[in-house]
C-alpha cells in the first residue's frame, strides 16, 4: 500500500460543501425540503415517484411482474425524479419518504392515500397487498424476506462504499477501494454459493428477493455498474452469472428497466410510465410528440 499522509480528524466536523465527489451538489448534512414542488398525480391507483437506478429499478420490475401476472389493480403512473437535480427536495417528494431518497410510492388504493418509502418496504407492501411474489409457507416466506433484508444491509456496501470510492470519489482511496473490493467480492461468493444451491434466491420460486437483490448484483455481474467487471472479476461467479442472465430474459425485467430511465441507449429509455403502451414509445422525444401542443 502507498504511504500517504495521515488525516487526522478535527475535533468538529465542519461541511465542505465542494468536497463531495460528482455528487458534492446533492449530498448535504441535513433532511427536509429545499424547495416547493407539487408532485403529478395519474390516474391509476399507485403511483411511482422513481428513477431508473438500480433501488427504482426494484420497485419498476415488481409492478411489470404484477401486471404480468394479471394482478390488474397494480396499474400504475411512474413519473421521474431526477435525483442530478435535486427533484428529490422537492416538498411534494419530501412528504412522501422524508428520507429524500428514490423510490417512493403513493397507494391511491383505498380512502385514504399511503405513503410508502424504502424499496424493501415498497417491494413487500406490494407483495402482501397483492399476494404475490412473497411464499406463503413458512419457511419459504422467511428465506424470502431473509434475502431480501440481507440486500437492504449489504448493497450500501457495494453502492455507498466500492462504487462510490471506485467509480464517483474526486480521489482514488487506495484503503477505501481495497476494503470495499474486498466486501464486494465476498458478497458476490455469498450469492454464487447460494445460487449453487438452488435456481433463485429463495428456492424454487422467483420472489421479491430476486427483485431486491438482481439490479444491484445482477448488474454487477452483467457489467452494468461501475464499469468494474474486470477489476472485481465478475465472470469467475458462475451461479451468479446463469441467475442474472435467466433475470434479464424475463419481459417484466426487461420493462422495469426502462421505467423512469433517461439515459443510454434511446431505445432502452422510458422517462414516463403511464400505460402499458408507452413502451412502444421508448423514448422521450416520441412521448412529447404525442402530447397536444
Amino acid at each position: 500500500m502507498i504511504e500517504s499522509p495521515e488525516y487526522v480528524p478535527p475535533k468538529v466536523w465542519v461541511w465542505d460543501k465542494e468536497n463531495g465527489g460528482r455528487f458534492a451538489k446533492i449530498n448535504r448534512p441535513v433532511a427536509g425540503p429545499t424547495h416547493d414542488k407539487v408532485l403529478p398525480v395519474g390516474r391509476h391507483p399507485l403511483q411511482l415517484y422513481s428513477m431508473a437506478t438500480p433501488n427504482g429499478v426494484k420497485v419498476a420490475v415488481m409492478l411489470e411482474e404484477l401486471l404480468a401476472a394479471g394482478c390488474k389493480g397494480a396499474e400504475y403512473d411512474a413519473w421521474p425524479i431526477d435525483i442530478g437535480a435535486g427533484n428529490q427536495f422537492g416538498s411534494g417528494f419530501v412528504a412522501i419518504n422524508p428520507n429524500s431518497k428514490i423510490p417512493a410510492l403513493l397507494d391511491r388504493s383505498g380512502p385514504t392515500p399511503i405513503r410508502i418509502f424504502e424499496s424493501g418496504a415498497i417491494l413487500l407492501h406490494l407483495a402482501e397487498k397483492f399476494r404475490a411474489f412473497l411464499p406463503r409457507d413458512p419457511a419459504k416466506r422467511a428465506e424470502t424476506l431473509s434475502w431480501l433484508f440481507w440486500q437492504m444491509g449489504a448493497a450500501p456496501y457495494l453502492g455507498g462504499g466500492f462504487g462510490h470510492f471506485y467509480a464517483y470519489a474526486p480521489l482514488k482511496i487506495e484503503y477505501a477501494i481495497d476494503r470495499f473490493a474486498m466486501e464486494a467480492k465476498r458478497q458476490l461468493d455469498v450469492l454464487d454459493r447460494r445460487l449453487a444451491q438452488s435456481q433463485y434466491l429463495a428456492g424454487d420460486d422467483y420472489t421479491i428477493a430476486e427483485m431486491a437483490v438482481f439490479p444491484w448484483y445482477g448488474g454487477l455481474a452483467k457489467g452494468l455498474l461501475y464499469g468494474a467487471s474486470e477489476f472485481l472479476q465478475v465472470q469467475d461467479y458462475k451461479h451468479v452469472q446463469r441467475w442474472a442472465d435467466l433475470l434479464l430474459a424475463r419481459p417484466a425485467t426487461q420493462r422495469g428497466r426502462m421505467v423512469n430511465r433517461c439515459w443510454g441507449e434511446p431505445s432502452q429509455q422510458l422517462r414516463e410510465r403511464h400505460d402499458a403502451s408507452d413502451f412502444d414509445l421508448r423514448t422521450q422525444d416520441k412521448l412529447d410528440a404525442e402530447r397536444p401542443a
